[in-house]
């Protein structure tokens, strides 16, 4: 059984609040590769949780 965690599905709007830039950014970091998303049936990009975090701590160790 999975963690609850890991099926939390953020918005570009909510990932670009974390991050502190602009969803457009996080757009071009998944059209890059820096994270996977997943596309909604509107077509819409959803970015897993637990990626993001993942992400997120990587991003402040090399800064």
């Amino acid at each position: 059984m999975k963690a609850q965690t890991e099926d939390v599905l953020l918005t570009p709007a909510e990932v670009a609040a974390l991050f502190r830039v602009d969803p457009k950014t996080v757009t071009r970091w998944a059209k890059a590769g820096k994270l996977s998303s997943i596309r909604t049936l509107g077509g819409h990009r959803r970015y897993r949780a637990d990626e993001v975090r993942r992400y997120l701590e990587g991003a402040r160790r090399d800064v």
